[in-house]
C-alpha cells in the first residue's frame, strides 16, 4: 500500500510539471498536493481528477509509467 501511495504522489508531481496540461489545471493539481489541514486539498483534487481523466488521459498514463521505480 505504501508503494502505491508513493507512486501516486510521484505521478501527480510529474503531471504538475507536464507542459501538455494547461497551467490552471497544473496549478490546481499542485494545490491538491499541499498538506493543507481540512478537506480543502481533497476537494480540489476531486474537482481536478475527473477533468484530467477525461481530457488528459495520455499525459496521465505517461506520468503513471514514469512514476515506477
Amino acid at each position: 500500500m505504501r508503494n502505491f501511495g508513493t507512486r501516486v504522489i510521484r505521478a501527480t508531481k510529474l503531471i504538475v510539471r507536464d507542459g501538455r496540461i494547461p497551467g490552471p489545471l497544473r496549478w490546481l493539481a499542485g494545490v491538491a498536493l499541499l498538506p493543507i489541514p481540512g478537506p480543502f486539498d481533497e476537494a480540489v483534487l476531486l474537482l481536478v481528477a475527473p477533468i484530467l481523466f477525461v481530457f488528459y488521459r495520455e499525459p496521465m498514463r505517461d506520468a503513471w509509467r514514469r512514476a515506477v521505480r
